[in-house]
């Protein structure tokens, strides 16, 4: 597990600001859901022939010896909590959530067993407008970004009727070679054959490369869904890749699925990651509801701006209040506080722990603040400050109390309440 450190952390809050501002603007709303769930909500939900919970669930026993797991995905969890708390049946719901996830897994670079998770789900809505949209307001969110090295793979699964026809493809497919699979995908053949798909086995790339393709055995509603997406995307210039062994890790998917991959991460190229689980709802005790949704992990999606170049805007200070002599920090607390009033996202630093004059502006030099704000006995009589530019050859200055506010918004593009 992780810690995230002061020195990154501007850059994390950078990122999640901007991708709730897009999600807001698509008329999404926020929830928050309990890290701690009941296990038999993920093992009925995610699948119990899949790694997430045969491998990688932290799994307890409660004092009432309940068996309780940590969250390892937070679909399951919102979609209890629609059916819990009556939000989904004949209505539609567009939310989002953010938070921590965990999964005991291999570490390895941008992946921890406590890493974070951005979701965005919508229920009620059965045809695939929804399906674009999605992925266009996560297409969005790369051009905002500056994120050029990333690709979007697309495949649908079809309905329950026509994945049954592809799985019967599948087993017969594979036990014509099982003698060439290795053990999990032995074990997956009888239990869901199209986890074998999703192998990272390098020996089983080539036989699983000539598999049978779902797209082959699609249902006609199904097709049409997939087409009509594809025509949506098209329309509004989101460029995507077929990817017929597309499948995803867990079981409830349905129909669209669809992956955001980059080659800047090194071997894992999943960045955002979605699709449609028409199925999940009625599953976990609700009445059938159509449903989609993507998550992001925030680890990949931070390594991933910053491999591209993104820097977040800076978190340093604007001003560095210096105050020397008697009676001058209760008068730089009340400036500081004045200018956080009335100039809008000013960032206002206070020297403290005392100092002479000389270790406070070099301290104020070290905040990389923008400007010093001197004030010494004289200034105080004065009802004056000095204002001292740190980042370039201008001159300091004298600026009377009254005047600050405003002085300082004009000189650092801000305005003033």
């Amino acid at each position: 597990m992780n810690d995230i450190l002061p020195d990154v952390s501007g850059t994390w809050r950078y990122l999640e600001t901007v991708v709730q501002d897009i999600v807001a603007s698509y008329g999404y709303d926020e929830i928050r859901v309990p890290i701690l769930e009941y296990t038999e909500l993920f093992a009925r939900s995610i699948g119990e022939v899949t790694d997430i919970v045969e491998k990688e669930m932290y799994t307890f026993l409660d004092r009432n010896d309940e068996s309780l797991t940590m969250r390892p995905e937070a679909t399951a969890g919102l979609v209890r909590a629609g059916i819990t708390n009556g939000l989904l049946h004949n209505q539609r719901q567009k939310i989002w959530t953010m938070g921590p996830m965990f999964r005991y897994e291999k570490p390895q670079k941008g992946r921890y067993r406590q890493f974070h998770q951005f979701d965005v789900e919508a229920y009620g809505y059965p045809g695939p407008d929804i399906d674009a949209e999605l992925i266009i307001m996560s297409a969005r969110m790369w051009e905002r970004l500056g994120i050029s090295r990333i690709r979007l793979e697309l495949n649908s699964l079809g309905e329950p009727g026509s994945r049954a026809s592809y799985r019967e493809a599948l087993v017969d497919y594979f036990s014509g070679v099982k003698n060439q699979l290795d053990e999990d995908s032995i074990r997956r053949l009888e239990q869901n054959p199209l986890r074998i798909l999703d192998s990272k086995n390098p020996d089983l790339q080539g036989i699983i490369e000539a598999a049978p393709v779902m797209l082959d055995y699609l249902d006609d509603e199904s097709a049409e869904h997939f087409e009509t997406l594809k025509c949506l995307l098209d329309a509004a210039g989101v460029e995507y890749e077929e990817n017929p062994r597309l499948v995803r890790g867990l079981d409830y998917y349905t129909r669209t699925v669809f992956e955001w991959v980059t080659d800047a991460l090194g071997s894992q190229g999943a960045v955002c990651s979605g699709g449609r689980y028409d199925g999940l709802v009625q599953k976990l005790g609700g009445r059938a509801t159509p449903a989609i949704g993507w998550a992001m992990g925030m680890e990949r999606f931070v390594a991933l701006f910053e491999t591209c170049g993104g820097e977040p805007p800076s978190t340093d200070a604007d001003v560095y209040v210096c105050a020397v002599g008697e009676g001058t920090l209760e008068r730089a607390f009340v400036l500081a506080e004045e200018l956080r009033d009335r100039v809008h996202g000013i960032r206002v630093e206070v020297n403290l722990g005392g100092g002479s004059f000389k270790s406070q502006l070099k301290r104020a030099d070290k905040s990389n603040a923008e400007f010093a704000l001197i004030l010494g006995e004289r200034e105080l009589a004065e009802e004056r400050v000095g204002l001292k530019p740190l980042r370039g050859a201008e001159d300091q200055s004298s600026i009377a109390f009254a005047e600050l506010a405003a002085t300082l918004a004009d000189r650092l593009n801000k305005t003033v309440a």
